[in-house]
């Protein structure tokens, strides 16, 4: 809504005194978008300076701009809310083709403030970027999950993985999500303990989302813990916007709904400004008995305080409870093919107790994690600024885990080695018998024997980014600044459901040390309420430092930049530890960041650039740091830092017709740490892998062509190598973080001669879970004024399946892997039409329709590699077939 009020006010200061002489001989032409949202800008004026020669842009931001001789011309880019640009032209007697002109936006609220620092200029800083603008979101996301929204840009894999609201995935450049910063408005959002996103967590932000910039690779971002694989960073509606608003309400395949509404005041003349948003989505889902509700609500209030600071306070927040399709149930595909149904879901059932027939699922998942930040922005004087951000986040919720006595250790499985579950609690029509569990619990004389727990995770995480901005001569920028991060995760299971049985003995409790000899203890009948398996706390405290310099001169832009970070992580244990050894020790890791890169615009259309980095960063708490978070308090002797250098080359090509970027990459990953599960003797033991090397190389391709002014064509192609590099070696630990042996019997030792060592040969095996060859065309085309029909064709190859090195070895052995299982390619057709028209003056209308995968095509989106690595043995989830929505909406 902020880019319309530009827009529209750009359009109304055409200069009506600015004369189009007829007699001209000469052509400029070219295209004005904001450079970073990448949206077109209507009416923003174009002049010679000095003269009265001008024109302004059209309704899709083309200008041609007539003059009258050839030579050197400067022109004057103008548009309100925007930063004046002025560009030197060699006219000759040919029509002159500037391609995009970038112009970026002078903020009127702070939201953006320290979103500036991690965002990339096109043409300026030299990263590989791709921009997702608010209008393709509104036509293209439909009932996809988020991140799918981002499956056309080169080198993306998104899956829905089980097929439940908000449960999606990404990955970047090979690079799972832990790999991948995510922001909201340059805050990031990963999670503290292992680095992953809960897309759930997320999943209202696309209702008030402006731009998405995704950057592959380095990245521009200045947060001081880096990332592999590159950043997404997603930019919220501002306070720019004009005083309205709207409202609106959709509908989809399987009980999709979703209304919302929207107010913003605009600018008032008191220097106040305040935005809201919110919003409800229900339904059914897809896949069988993932029905859901989620809300997402939006607040932005703003406050210039003076000529030199202004205040921006921001809360946005998702709360959502969805039913899961378990993504350990994934099934072999005989298994699938036995079916013939591909939303099958093998957790979801029905119990008939004391009279009554209810639906039920053993995967659920309720989480609420708002985000509230307050930024300020300081304008010391006309060289310096002072930009910093204070951010909480407060996360509620958790998911459901079947919890059992040793008996029915694995009943709560919906699958078993690929295939659902057999026996007596799987029912003739193939759903889950939960009556079954109600009928062992009620005859069982020892209390429940199969309970249902709710996985309690609780986190308070606060955090202060602040950067400090001046210039030194006409050409040098210089940057500097803090990203300090303070995080307390809670995390324990509570008993919800009891399935019938009066009490519950928890297994759990026979491996507290301190407890061994209290018998009352390890026995005690506990009830709805109670708290088994674990109950801990995580906390991470980081200090982090940056700074950069910029050249700029001309067509030339050079960067260099350097972070570190002191990362510190303990636990407190109130379940296996007394409260005199409740908290572990520290352990503090230093890592660091040295990038560099150069771009250059070789003329108005061609720009080449360069960049290169290594970077060093601290293991995550999960899978690195402890053995056995959920647990022990034993840390990982081997856990270090792990390393990357990667370099890259661009060239980007700009015209009014045709908008093109190439890209090569090389990026190196070293001293990787993997951690692997397997079963021994009944018991789940842990093998820390330390030491892995993976290679991630390829190309991309993007473009954006524009044959016809009613037209527009996209596409992209990306080809990747990766593979692992070398071996890795893991020492080998039970349940309770203790080093075992060969028989996986507890030893006295930590690396001794009998603690049992595994060694993985994994060199020139492929990396797997993400496609490496990745194709995608698009069209858009008004066929009248206000109506767009639109579709893109996505083709996915070169996908391995997720590899998994816990298969098939013993402890203390050495194993040589093959490459997982390369999975069918696939491609998928969208379609999607729209028509926006005034109702009024006051009020108009946006129509959509979209169809996800028209043609209905049967496909393999995720798989878990098998011992046999062929398709025999390899365990999947099918992709969606045809889903569709409608939406109306009204704006004011």
């Amino acid at each position: 809504m902020g880019s319309m009020l530009l827009k529209v006010i750009c359009g109304t200061m055409f200069l009506l005194g600015m004369s189009w002489n007829v007699m001209a001989k000469e052509v400029i032409k070219g295209r004005v978008v904001d450079s970073q949202s990448k949206e077109v800008l209507i009416g923003a004026t174009v002049s010679v300076e000095g003269t009265s020669v001008g024109c302004a842009t059209d309704a899709e931001g083309y200008f041609e701009l007539e003059v009258e001789e050839s030579g050197t011309v400067i022109l004057v880019f103008r548009c309100v809310g925007y930063s004046e640009v002025k560009k030197s032209v060699v006219v000759d007697d040919k029509k002159v083709d500037l391609g995009t002109v970038g112009m970026l936006p002078m903020y009127i609220n702070l939201s953006d403030v320290v979103v500036r620092g991690s965002l990339a200029v096109d043409r300026k800083t030299p990263v590989a970027l791709s921009v997702v603008t608010a209008k393709e979101i509104e036509e293209k996301l439909s009932t996809q999950e988020f991140p799918e929204i981002l499956k056309s840009l080169p080198s993306v894999y998104a899956t829905k993985e089980g097929g439940a609201f908000g449960d999606g995935r990404i990955n970047l450049r090979g690079f799972e999500t832990e790999n991948i910063a995510v922001m909201v408005n340059g805050v990031p959002v990963n999670e503290m303990e292992w680095g992953g996103i809960y897309w759930s967590n997320w999943a209202g932000l696309s209702d008030v989302t402006r731009f998405i910039q995704v950057q592959r690779g380095l990245g521009a971002s200045k947060i001081a813990v880096p990332s592999v694989g590159g950043s997404i960073n997603i930019v919220t509606n501002t306070t720019n916007a004009e005083a309205g608003g709207s409202i609106s309400y959709g509908v989809g395949n399987d009980g999709y709904n979703k209304v919302a509404f929207s107010f913003s005041t605009g600018l008032l003349k008191n220097g106040w400004a305040m935005s809201i948003l919110g919003a409800r989505t229900w339904g059914d889902g897809y896949i069988q008995g993932t029905d859901f509700v989620g809300y997402s609500y939006f607040i932005n209030i703003s406050k210039k305080l003076g000529e030199n600071h202004e205040l921006s306070l921001t809360a946005l927040g998702a709360p959502q409870w969805h039913n899961q399709r378990n993504r350990n149930d994934k099934m072999l595909i005989k298994a699938w093919e036995k079916l013939g149904d591909t939303k099958y879901n093998p957790s979801y059932g029905f119990a008939d107790w004391n009279g009554e027939k209810v639906r039920k699922v053993s995967a659920y998942n309720k989480y609420h994690k708002p985000q509230i930040s307050l930024n300020h922005l300081w304008e010391i004087n006309e060289k310096s600024s002072l930009s910093s951000v204070l951010y909480l986040s407060l996360g509620r919720g958790g998911g459901y885990g079947g919890r059992s006595n040793k008996a029915h250790k694995y009943d709560w499985y919906g699958t078993s080695k690929g295939e659902p579950t057999t026996g007596d609690f799987r029912a003739t029509d193939g759903t889950f018998n939960y009556t079954a569990v109600y009928n062992l619990n009620s005859a069982s004389v020892i209390g429940s024997e199969m309970i249902m727990a709710m996985s309690r995770n609780e986190h308070n995480w606060y955090g202060l980014i602040s950067t400090y901005t001046t210039k030194l001569g006409q050409y040098f920028d210089v940057y500097g600044g803090v990203d300090l991060r303070y995080y307390k995760g809670k995390h324990y299971n509570e008993i919800v459901d009891l399935y019938g049985g009066r009490y519950f003995i928890d297994d759990s409790r026979m491996n507290v040390k301190y407890k061994a000899d209290d018998y009352t203890w390890q026995n005690k009948e506990l009830k709805k309420g109670d708290i088994v398996y674990r109950d801990y706390d995580g906390y991470m405290v980081q200090e982090g430092f940056f700074a950069q310099g910029e050249y700029n001169r001309d067509a030339l832009s050079v960067f260099v930049s350097g972070s570190l970070s002191n990362i510190t992580y303990w636990r407190k244990d109130r379940f296996y530890y007394s409260k005199d050894e409740a908290k572990s020790d520290k352990e503090s890791f230093l890592g660091g960041t040295v990038k560099a890169g150069a771009n250059y615009n070789l003329t108005d259309q061609h720009n080449v650039f360069a960049n290169i980095g290594y970077f060093s960063r601290a293991p995550y708490m999960q899978g690195g740091v402890f053995l056995q978070q959920d647990v022990s308090n034993e840390t990982n002797p081997d856990a270090v830092n792990e390393k990357v250098f990667t370099f890259e080359l661009g060239y980007g090509f700009r015209s009014s017709w045709l908008d093109a970027n190439v890209n090569l990459y090389r990026t190196s990953w070293m001293d990787k740490t993997m951690a692997n599960f397997f079963e021994k003797n009944g018991e789940r033991v842990r093998v820390n892998l330390t030491g892995l090397d993976a290679l991630h190389q390829g190309i991309e391709v993007d473009f954006v062509l524009r044959p016809l002014k009613d037209l527009k064509v996209t596409g992209m192609f990306s080809i990747g190598d990766w593979h692992w590099d070398g071996d890795g070696k893991g020492y080998a630990y039970n349940s309770l973080g203790e080093p075992v042996d060969k028989n996986g019997d507890p030893v006295s030792q930590v690396g001794g001669e009998n603690h049992a060592q595994n060694t993985v040969k994994m060199k020139d095996v492929r990396v797997g879970n993400s496609a490496q060859t990745t194709f995608a065309l698009g069209g858009s085309y008004q066929f009248l004024k206000g109506a767009h029909v639109g579709v893109d064709y996505s083709h996915f190859a070169r996908n391995y399946a997720k590899f998994t090195p816990s298969l098939g070895y013993d402890l203390g052995a050495e194993k040589a892997f093959e490459s997982p299982w390369r999975m069918p390619a696939y491609g998928v057709l969208d379609a999607n039409i729209n028509y926006r028209f005034p109702l009024s003056k006051v009020f108009g209308v946006m129509v959509s329709a979209n169809v996800n995968n028209l043609l209905d095509k049967e496909y393999i989106a995720d798989a878990e590699d098998g011992a046999g690595h062929d398709k025999d043995t390899a365990k999947v989830f099918y992709g969606f077939g045809r889903t569709f929505s409608v939406n109306l909406k009204i704006t004011f």
